[in-house]
This record gives C-alpha cells, sequence and structure tokens, in this order.
C-alpha cells in the first residue's frame, strides 16, 4: 500500500464525513441536509468573494475611478476635436475673405483696365477717322481741282 496516494482515500472519507455531518444535523431527512449544504457552500462562496482583494467596494471604487479616467479621456478628445474644427472652420472663413476680396480687387481691377482701354480705343479711334476724313478732304479737293483744271474752271498749278 505504499506506492498508492493516499489523497483519493483521504477525499472520499472527508465527503463522507461532511455528507453525515449534513445528514446527522437534519435530523436524517436528505432534502433537508441538500437545502444546508446549498445554503453553506453560498454562505462561504459569498464571504471568499468579498475577502478576495478587488472586490466589493475596492472593485466599485476601481470602476469609478477606470470610468471617470475614460470620460475624461472621452471629454479630452471631443475638445480637442471641437477646437480643431473651430480653427479650420476659422481659417475657411479667412481663406473665404480673401478670397473675395482677391475677386473684388480682380473685379475692380479689370473694370478699370476696361474703362481705359474703352477710352484709349475710342481716342484711336477718334484719330484715326480723323485722319481718314482729313485725307479724303484733301483727296477731294485735289481731285476737284484736277478735274475743274480739265475744264478750265479752277486755277493752274
Amino acid at each position: 500500500m505504499s506506492g498508492k496516494s493516499r489523497i483519493p482515500i483521504l477525499l472520499g472519507l472527508s465527503v463522507a464525513g461532511a455528507g453525515g455531518y449534513y445528514l446527522y444535523a437534519a435530523g436524517g431527512d436528505p432534502k433537508v441536509a441538500q437545502k444546508k449544504i446549498e445554503h453553506d457552500a453560498a454562505s462561504a462562496s459569498a464571504k471568499l468573494k468579498s475577502e478576495l482583494p478587488g472586490s466589493g467596494k475596492e472593485a466599485k471604487t476601481q470602476g469609478e475611478e477606470w470610468a471617470q479616467k475614460a470620460g475624461s479621456k472621452l471629454d479630452n478628445t471631443v475638445d480637442e476635436a471641437r477646437a480643431q474644427v473651430k480653427a479650420a472652420d476659422a481659417q475657411i472663413g479667412a481663406k473665404m475673405s480673401e478670397a473675395d476680396s482677391k475677386l473684388h480687387q480682380l473685379k475692380s481691377d479689370g473694370i478699370s483696365k476696361l474703362e481705359e482701354t474703352r477710352k484709349t480705343t475710342g481716342k484711336e479711334l477718334k484719330d484715326t477717322v480723323n485722319t481718314f476724313d482729313k485725307t479724303v478732304e484733301k483727296k477731294t479737293a485735289e481731285a476737284k481741282s484736277g478735274i475743274s483744271s480739265w475744264f478750265g474752271f479752277g486755277g493752274s498749278k
């Protein structure tokens, strides 16, 4: 018997002894003994859970701390995102304002250049027409005098 382990025999005797105790305490009624075993097991389990580190109030406190940290990080992230959106919105507003300003400047410059070109072109056209008119009048006068001289009406050259 020295080669075999005694643990199974000891466990078997312990279970039989505990069963005998509960059956004796219940007055020989197996159902009452079973209820008593379940009650004692639940009580022992609750006691062990309350004695474990990080359980009960400690777990609740730790959970609250983690939730608070997570909430704080989330709030910070949301605040940063809002700040970035606000900054981007301000940049977009500034760029839009700058674009409007450039558009108005280009429009004003374009109108000024158009007006200047119109005036210059008008003056050049008027000068060209006047030069053409003078040339036509001069040539007409020469032609008249040439024709008149054929018929003897004009003066000599």
